[in-house]
Parts: C-alpha cells; structure tokens; sequence
C-alpha cells in the first residue's frame, strides 16, 4: 500500500510564517510538520510516498528530496492550481493503482492510526475508510451519520444543533482507485473547488460501501500560530536527552536537553528542559533557557538572554539582554541588544491576534509574537502580546510596536528631543 500527503496549499490562516514556506514546513519539536506524518507512514509499514506539492514546492523538495535519508521512497507531483482536495487526489489517477492512504499534510497522526485503517480495510472490504473523531461542537467539520461502521450520509458544517452526530471527518482516508471515478464525477462546490466529501458523498449515493473508523488515537490539526506552540510542548515532553554538542563547565541542566552537533551551551547558561538545541548554535554565555522552547539549526542566543515556551526557526540571532517568551520567531531574524516581547496582557485576560482581518481569542493567557523571515529589530524595542510582524520588516530603536506590521516596512519612533544649555559648576 501507498501513502499519499497533501501538502500543496499556503495556510493563509498561518500568516506571517507562511510568507516564505508552506504551513507544513514550520517546524515543531525541532523538525517540519510534515515529517511526523512521513514517519507515521513508515512506521506503519507504507514506504512509498507521493506528496502533492504546489506553494513553495520548493521547499519541501529541498528538504525531503528523494526520502531516502529518512527510509522511505518520496515522489512530487505538483497541484498547479489549488482547487480542492479532490482535486489534488485527482491529480494521482494515472499514478496510483489499488489501495492508498491519504494525509492531510498539516494534520499529524500517530503510527498506530494508519495500522489500523489498514487492518479495517482488510477485514471489511469498503470502498473508502473515513477517520472519524468525536467533538464537542460538530457544527464547523464535515459530520457523519452511521448504521453500524457503514456511512450513510456526510454533512459539511451543520447548523448547531441540526448534526446527526458528534463524529466528525478528521481528514485520514483509505481509498481504492475506484475513487477516481467518483472525483471525476465530482462537481465544483459553491466557494468553487472540488471537495473529496463530495466524492465520497457520490459514493455514498451510488450504494458503495464507505465506513467510518472511530478512532481515539493522537491526532492534530494545526490550523493558526499558536497551535504550534501547543504542538512543540507535546512532542518536548516525549523527548529525551541527547548531548550531540559541547557544554562547556558552569552550565546547569535540568530536564531533557537534545543538544545538535557543532553547538555550544556557554559558561554560566541555565536550561529548564524539555529544550531542543539544533546544530551549530551558540548559546550564551548567562542565558536562561526555560522548558519547551525549540531552537532550529545555526541559532545564536547571546549574553543574559531568557527564552521561554517559544520557536525559533534556523539561522536567527537573539542578541543580549533580550527577553522572548511564549513567541514564534522565523528564519534568519536579528532580535537587537534589549529587545523586550510582552506575553501577558494588563487584564490578564487572554491574547487575542488577527487572523485574516478577524480579532480571533487565542484561548491562551501568555502569547508573544508571531515574526515572519528576516525581521530586524532595533535595541530596547518592545512588543505588546499577539502582534505579528511581516517579511523583511524592520522596527527601529526603542519602538513599541502595539499592532501588527506587514511586510517590508522600517518602522522608526517619532522622537522629540529637548536640548537644554548645562551649566556645570
């Protein structure tokens, strides 16, 4: 059996990390979303891989290649147009033969997961093999209504109240080829795409066997910013120490520490586990490193830094006397001497952020800053909770930044000086 990952869209509801690589290239506990669903699939026996790749393509690419450095045999092909998912799997009708799994590509699932829509499909002989999980509030998935484990109706976000139940699609799928009949007979949606419900749905309609696979094991759909961080604590925790680097003598550890080669934790550093270090990083020296913050490959925290609970993509530096807490900060930014990010509000009420022009509740108490690639900031500038800041923006020295900032502006304080004679005696 095959795997299939769709990972050709944006995640516009992931702006600004999105600006520059797809949402399944941010990575959580020190490695791309994506990556966990690809050793999932091996772990479940399913080494071939085809990903249907299409933003930032290039991306993926680059940092996959061929699978072979992680055991599995990875194939591309490219969704020149985003419209739909069953569009996307349409695109492998020449391809694939037989059974298949399919991923959302932003959806992380656990190993035992696939093992078992596999050994649903060998025992009952459906069609297709829909996940379902149970919610609390059904009225914004697609909604199924069961006579035994047999689907006999699919309802795309019901009104409240009006659901035949609480399982819902999760968005995992075991299909055989006939799908592609049913794509093929699959008109566009009202918002102008082709929905693989729809194909179910005319499975469904045609009498074929769909059944739905109750299941109770992890899976997570990361959908806005601060769902990252939510996801890089989980996988923290299951991680154990590994010391690849150098710690030179005076530092303290406590909990788990992954430590990258070619880095170094400097004299007089404090790491609260669990921490992931990548390589080449240049940590300290005097540096407080509180648990669940993961820091990608050639990282540099310089001098009486503390960084809680936050992401750091590759290349960043954060320079000293700085505070960063609760954040996700992306590829190659320069956080100035003194930069201060607030993560909780006066009211301590929770953080809101704007997703898509909408002020949405994060739900969290604490939650900094949310930078695109290639941010600069200025020394002593300071961040109010939830802002987030576009690509190759710059803040300038001592700004306080209460509101987002899109791509490509130099922000500068207006400043007014007083010049007073001074008369020393």
């Amino acid at each position: 059996m095959k795997g299939v990952i769709l990972t050709a869209g944006e995640g516009t509801r992931m702006r600004p990390l999105t600006l520059s690589r797809p949402k399944t290239m941010v990575q959580v506990g020190g490695k791309p979303i994506l990556q966990y669903n690809v050793e999932a699939l091996k772990d479940a026996g399913i080494c071939e891989i085809t990903m249907v790749v299409g933003y930032h393509e290039e991306v993926i690419k680059s940092y996959f290649l061929d699978g072979s450095s992680l055991g599995v045999k990875i194939s591309y092909v490219t969704q020149r147009e985003r419209l739909g998912t069953a569009h996307a799997i349409g695109t492998l009708a020449n391809i694939l033969k037989g059974a298949f799994i399919v991923l959302n590509g932003d959806i992380i699932v656990e190993s035992q997961l696939i093992k078992d829509l596999i050994d649903k499909y060998e025992s009952n002989g459906a069609r297709s093999i829909l996940t379902l999980t149970h919610v609390d509030d059904p009225s914004s998935f697609g909604v199924v209504e069961l006579e035994g484990d047999r689907i006999i109706n699919l309802i795309e976000k019901p009104e409240p109240g009006e659901a035949p139940s609480n399982l819902v699609n999760a968005g995992i799928y075991l299909f055989d080829d006939l799908i592609f009949q049913a794509i093929r007979k699959t008109p566009q949606s009202p918002r102008g795409e082709y929905e693989i419900t729809d194909s179910i749905k005319f499975q469904i309609d045609h009498d074929e066997l769909v059944s739905g696979m109750e299941s109770r094991d992890r899976w997570v759909d990361i959908g806005r910013p601060w769902e990252l961080l939510d996801v890089n604590e989980h996988y923290l925790e299951e991680m154990e120490s590994d010391i690849q680097g150098k710690v030179e003598e005076g530092v303290t550890i406590h909990g788990p520490v992954f430590l990258g080669k070619n880095s170094v934790i400097r004299s007089g550093c404090y790491l609260m586990g669990p921490v992931h270090i990548g390589e080449g990083c240049d940590i300290g020296p005097n540096s407080f490193i509180r648990n669940h913050t993961s820091l990608g490959n050639n990282v540099s925290v310089g001098n009486a830094v503390e960084i809680k609970n936050s992401i750091i993509m590759d290349g960043t530096n954060v320079n000293h006397l700085s505070y960063v807490g609760d954040s996700i900060i992306g590829a190659n930014c320069n956080i100035a001497a003194g930069t201060n990010v607030a993560n909780l509000r006066f009211d301590d009420d929770n953080v809101k952020i704007t997703i898509k022009g909408d002020r949405i509740d994060s739900g969290r108490r604490k939650l900094g800053v949310i930078f695109a690639d290639n941010v600069k900031t200025g020394i002593n500038s300071s961040f109010n909770p939830g802002v987030k800041v576009g690509m190759n923006s710059r803040i300038g020295a001592g700004a306080i930044i209460s509101k987002d900032i899109p791509s490509n502006k130099l922000i500068l304080p207006k400043q007014q000086q007083i010049i007073l004679d001074y008369d020393e005696e």
